[in-house]
């Protein structure tokens, strides 16, 4: 399933990268940076293809957390920070709450996240190639950074294809991450070998690391922003975290 795109002129592109260039030179000088200055080329990416083993296999997406499922919420949280937006399921379409772009994945039997990845990859080739990159998220994770893809590009440290993956504290979150998508025939090849783990291909390239703190509640405690709901009780713990994070944005 295909929805509309967001596509861009030359004229559009390379007025938007002089921005965002520009934008990133204020920031290093101490100004004002504009958010989301590198959305027009970035493709993101919902992942919402996991088992759901633990949930006693509901599908996550569908879960309902303050009158929104969670597809919607991080749908929602991603959007503004890119230039298109697709979910990566291998549920019928039509049972998602979405009105974005479906894509099962390429890869026959359940391959992890970086079939998703790649699907996406593949995809964004043919669909989007203005984008350089994947920003991924996963549906189970609601309270994500709404700052996520810029912090990912600042990280990327240069111009040589770069992943970043997100960490917050001493913990990594390889769902999240920043895919360069010129690096694509890479990963497939990664993944016909029967590769699964996300770490060990993004370490077979340059990688770097955006680290994120979370917003602090009743001025002590720190929510970590890549929470995320994986059993029943996790879900109970979401609704109070949502109760007080959703008036503040």
């Amino acid at each position: 399933m295909t929805k509309s795109l967001h596509h861009y002129s030359p004229s559009d592109l390379a007025a938007l990268d002089k921005a965002a260039m520009e934008a990133s030179e204020a920031g290093f000088c101490g100004q004002p940076v504009a958010s989301n200055r590198w959305a027009h080329r970035t493709l993101g990416l919902v992942l919402a293809g996991g088992q759901s083993s633990r949930m006693g296999g509901t599908d996550k997406a569908g879960l309902m957390l303050e009158g929104q499922s969670l597809l919607r919420r991080v749908e929602a949280r991603l959007a503004p920070q890119v230039g298109n937006l697709i979910v990566n399921s291998n549920m019928d379409a039509s049972l998602l709450d979405s009105e974005a772009t479906i894509l099962r994945d390429q890869i026959e039997g359940y391959a992890g996240p970086l079939a998703g990845i790649l699907t996406a990859m593949r995809w964004a080739e043919q669909a989007v190639p203005q984008a350089y990159w994947i920003a991924s998220a996963a549906v189970d994770t609601p309270f994500f950074p709404t700052d996520l893809v810029d912090r990912f590009v600042m990280a990327m440290g240069g111009p040589e294809p770069c992943i970043v993956l997100a960490q917050s504290g001493e913990r990594k979150h390889p769902v999240f991450g920043l895919w360069p998508i010129r690096l694509a025939d890479s990963l497939e090849a990664f993944l016909n070998e029967g590769n699964r783990k996300v770490g060990l291909w993004a370490e077979s390239h340059l990688n770097s690391r955006a680290i994120f703190r979370g917003p602090v509640l009743d001025g002590d405690i720190e929510i970590d922003p890549f929470f995320n709901i994986n059993e029943p009780d996790d879900l109970d713990v979401a609704r109070v975290i949502a109760q007080e994070l959703d008036p503040l944005t």
